[in-house]
């Protein structure tokens, strides 16, 4: 049985988890959806009900109804590699691939539509919060009159974008910004705006849980920090910390609403010890805590794609 990998060339924190899915002998296919049609090949027979589908890539062959696995790391938009790149060639792409392999009976690491319905942001904080985490007060709002109410309420707060990213090319990281306190919200009216109960945190948190397995990681905050991936203490390095019970359980709950089999939880510890939640990324890097406190994420990965091997 096969595990197949949909992710960009340049993807490093994929090659870690081949490696690893080498060592322990179980067969790995590796391929971007960019590439198809072109170096990435597919066909896909419906008879009677059965599925017959084969994937082709650097003249391998093999066969959709092998796959073990499935795991969706950092693919490219289907079509967007071929010679002449149009909306409709990365439309008909992306049903034709995604639609042939949501057909085999292979586990996902995501699959396709928890992992888009994970990425909304408002989503996000509502089962956060029924899950048992402490979420900061939050408004998304269009409305400068609802946002000025909420910064009487709130007077500390910062602004995030709701989906994450600027679409630049490359797409560029938004920091999360303190909101001065004679701000004028008459702009929000332009385009939903996210603002946020300023956490005056000790420390982030990094939580990566793998299946049933929790990987938490701590890094001390400076005091006026508030974006951990934009600036840290200089002495600051992730060290390895145990979830609380209460932490653990509401990951779980909150794993099994999103129907996630990963995902990459980020919170903000107070000078309480309250861990509060910023998001979860289905989809989020992990290299970086394995680095930096040897904690078996990359093992747990491949375990998980490939559990009875190794």
């Amino acid at each position: 049985m096969t595990v197949l990998i949909l992710t960009s060339p340049g993807d490093v924190t994929a090659d870690l988890v081949v490696a690893a899915l080498h060592d322990r002998g179980a067969p790995v296919v590796r391929l971007d959806p960019a590439d198809l049609p072109g170096e990435v090949s597919m066909s896909a027979e419906y008879v009677r009900g059965d599925v017959h589908g084969f994937l082709s890539v650097q003249e391998r062959l093999v066969s959709m109804s092998s796959l073990r696995s499935i795991w969706i790391r950092r693919p490219g938009t289907p079509g967007s590699g071929a010679v002449e790149q149009s909306e409709w060639l990365s439309a008909e792409a992306g049903r034709a691939l995604y639609g042939a392999l949501r057909c085999v009976r292979a586990r996902w690491m995501n699959h396709p539509s928890a992992a888009a319905q994970a990425r909304y942001k408002p989503w996000q904080l509502f089962t956060a919060h029924h899950a048992g985490f402490a979420v900061p007060a939050t408004l998304i709002t269009t409305f400068p009159q609802a946002a000025r109410e909420f910064a009487e309420q709130h007077p500390q707060l910062v602004v995030k974008s709701v989906s994450g990213t600027h679409p630049g090319n490359p797409p560029m990281a938004l920091p999360t910004t303190l909101v001065a306190p004679d701000a004028d919200f008459s702009a929000v009216a332009a385009g939903p705006t996210l603002l946020q109960e300023y956490v005056s945190k000790t420390a982030d948190i990094r939580l990566t849980c793998v299946g049933n397995r929790l990987f938490t990681a701590r890094k001390k905050s400076g005091p006026d920090q508030v974006d951990g991936r934009f600036g840290s203490p200089d002495d600051a390095r992730w060290e390895p910390v145990e979830a609380p019970a209460r932490i653990a359980r509401a990951v779980r709950a909150y794993m099994d609403e999103a129907g996630l089999a990963y995902g990459a939880f980020d919170f903000a510890e107070d000078g309480d010890g309250t861990w509060w939640f910023l998001e979860c990324n289905q989809g989020g890097q992990f290299g970086f805590v394995e680095l930096a406190t040897g904690q078996p994420i990359t093992d747990a990965i491949a375990g998980w794609l490939a559990p009875d091997t190794g």
